[in-house]
């Protein structure tokens, strides 16, 4: 594997972002047996759906090796899913638990652990080609789901769209150009639910819309 990113996807060690590489490389050193890496987007090529978070939390996705496994956000999210017909199987909260999605992918707007969890802008904007491969490379892609505003401002950027035409507010369904959809949720990390930003009812509300607009 190269030790740079190619233009499509992140290899193990790209070297995009300092700050993070050098993150990255404490980790691995501290935590051998985690995945320590950017870590890939999962889910089938043929979804209709891409949920797009902010960025592998340190002990979830950082460690699996997969989007929001392993922390609270995933229980939440693919509990959710799950309820909505967009996955199946057992979520046991490893990536070899046997879970599939259904018509939707999963992917972050960071591919790389940040430290507390913050990307800085430079980052975004850097991880920004790997988000504009995955929209580009799902032929039956019919909504995105923004996990927070980060990610609805950086799949905005890699749509060349204003943010101001677009504001992020949580529920919102915004029309893109092309037909595409763009829905909001705040994002579903310990965190928001805790604080009772987002409560389930409310994060279902927003998988459930999105569902009856696009049923299977």
């Amino acid at each position: 594997m190269n030790d740079a990113a190619t233009p499509d996807l992140p290899s193990r060690d790209c070297l995009l972002c300092p700050r993070l590489v050098t993150f990255r490389e404490a980790q691995r050193a501290r935590f051998p047996d985690w995945f320590n890496a950017p870590v890939p987007s999962f889910g089938p090529d043929s979804a209709e759906l891409l949920i797009v978070g902010l960025a592998p939390g340190l002990r979830g996705a950082n460690r699996t090796g997969r989007p929001f496994t392993g922390d609270y956000a995933g229980d939440l999210l693919y509990r959710s899913l799950q309820k909505f017909g967009f996955a199946a199987g057992d979520y046991a909260a490893h990536a070899q638990d046997g879970l599939v999605l259904r018509r939707a992918r999963i992917t972050n707007a960071v591919r790389c652990v940040p430290p507390q969890n913050r990307p800085e802008p430079a980052e975004i904007r850097a991880c920004g080609r790997f988000l504009a491969t995955e929209i580009a490379r799902l032929p039956r892609l019919r909504a995105i789901l923004a996990l927070g505003a980060i990610a609805h401002n950086a799949a905005l950027a890699v749509k060349g769209l204003r943010r101001a035409a677009y504001p992020f507010s949580h529920g919102a369904m915004h029309e893109l150009p092309e037909g595409l959809v763009l829905a909001d949720s705040y994002h579903c990390s310990r965190l928001n639910t805790n604080t009772g930003k987002l409560t389930v009812a409310m994060f279902e509300a927003v998988i459930a819309a999105i569902a009856a607009r696009f049923p299977g």
